[in-house]
């Protein structure tokens, strides 16, 4: 093993052994080269008042050399916050206003200890570093029976981890605690767990209440104590998109320093949360461990960064930090916001207006993107066919019964229309037309 990376599994295990017995074989193997060609770059970018011929960029009259082509689409940037390469754990000040945003959204961080979010190329590539860093064959991760399927290739099929599910509602549709304690305690033998938290729920658009979710901690916490390592990550994708009386803030912030054997993670981003899709910004960040121990695992999540994709894209990570900064940015995502609540409001008014009869039942939503429908006669697939080749809609089949809908993406006055058209494709289909 290098000496780099057992210098780093040694500061974990001083300091946080239950940590440090989490990581995978692969995360005791990672850390970030200090000699090399970034090290050697930085110190040179310093001290190189002359000459710098270390970086593989080209420049030209003391900027880095662009086309006029794509400089005059952005034209209000710099060139060096366009061009050159963001460091491997993002642009600097950007880590920093994440941070102090997350400190603002999620009170309950007061005083927890931190690591500085890690810039990442969105949220897979956040879960993906996770899997990396803590996911060894045979490992459990759990899941509720309602998820995104992105978690299997992540964690199962790249990592080669075995998902175990558990129902994401009890008998009262609420969130299913009890259910979660049962497959953790289940997990006593292999020592370990890998525990998926995604608030809103995709696919269902659900997030706890205060008290599920005190349900959710004491549920990691009974595991804990009962000689369990889990890793807990919160995957807060689209946070800040809570409707209704909900959990407000992360369940990260209470799960930071719950017990030695917790390790909290949080990976988020400005993906969905300030709707730019297509840029790729997201972030992870640990929390709950001494000092030297978040230093430790950052310099993992560099080397892992640094094999992979060496760095994130400079231009989107620039675009966000001044969107950030800028006085226009809380109340622009304050008006969109109020339009993604009405569309939810909308569809739940729709849904509970009885024009649909009882060829459904929708599971409970109050956040997010997303809604599913429980189709009660028909399956999923035939009628995802029949909207796409007959009314032109396009919907997520889910299992034999489930149909999602993102809502988030039809404006508010076509919602009627759009289940209208759900409602007579699950009749065509219940008369046997396909």
């Amino acid at each position: 093993m290098n000496p780099l990376a057992q210098q780093l599994n040694d500061t974990i295990a001083k300091d946080n052994p239950r940590a440090a017995e989490m990581l995978s074989g692969l995360g005791k193997a990672l850390y970030f080269p200090k000699v090399g060609i970034l090290s050697q770059s930085a110190e040179a970018k310093q001290k190189a008042n002359v000459y710098n011929a270390t970086i593989g960029i080209a420049t030209e009259n003391g900027q880095p050399m662009h086309l006029n082509v794509i400089q005059e689409t952005l034209s209000a940037y710099d060139p060096k916050d366009i061009y050159e390469y963001a460091p491997p754990g993002g642009k600097p000040e950007l880590r920093t206003v994440w941070r102090d945003k997350m400190l603002v959204e999620n009170p309950s961080l007061a005083g927890a200890k931190l690591s500085l979010p890690v810039v990442t190329n969105a949220l897979t590539h956040g879960l993906s570093i996770v899997a990396d860093l803590f996911a060894d064959a045979g490992d459990a991760v759990i899941v509720p029976d309602k998820n995104w399927e992105n978690y299997e290739l992540t964690f199962s099929v790249r990592r080669g981890a075995e998902m175990v599910n558990y129902p994401l509602y009890d008998a009262d549709n609420r969130f299913n605690a009890a259910g979660l304690r049962d497959v953790l305690l289940a997990q006593k033998e292999r020592g370990k767990a890998i525990v998926l938290l995604n608030f809103p729920v995709n696919p269902t658009g659900y997030t706890p209440d205060l008290e599920e979710g005190r349900e959710i901690v004491a549920a990691i916490r009974d595991a804990a104590e009962a000689g369990i390592n889990v890793v807990v990550v919160t995957d807060d994708a689209y946070f800040g998109l809570f409707f209704e009386n909900s959990l407000q803030e992360s369940l990260f912030g209470q799960l930071c320093g719950l017990h030695e054997r917790v390790l909290a993670v949080k990976v988020d981003g400005a993906t969905k949360e300030e709707y730019v899709w297509g840029f790729r910004v997201g972030f992870v960040t640990y929390g709950g461990l001494t000092e030297a121990s978040l230093a430790a695992l950052e310099q993992k999540t560099l080397g892992i960064i640094r094999a992979t994709i060496s760095s994130g894209p400079h231009p989107s990570q620039t675009f966000i930090l001044r969107a950030l900064k800028s006085p226009e940015f809380l109340p622009q995502k304050e008006q969109k916001f109020h339009i993604m609540k009405g569309r939810a409001n909308k569809v739940k008014q729709l849904l509970d207006s009885g024009k649909y009869g009882a060829e459904w039942t929708y599971y409970p939503f109050n956040s997010g993107y997303f809604m599913c429908l429980n189709l009660l006669y028909v399956e999923a697939e035939a009628v995802r066919q029949r909207l796409l080749n007959t009314y032109g809609v396009g919907t997520i089949a889910l299992g034999t019964t489930d149909l999602r809908v993102a809502f988030s993406c039809i404006e508010e006055p076509n919602l009627e229309d759009l289940f209208d058209r759900i409602h007579q494709a699950v009749l065509d289909v219940k008369a046997g037309k396909a």
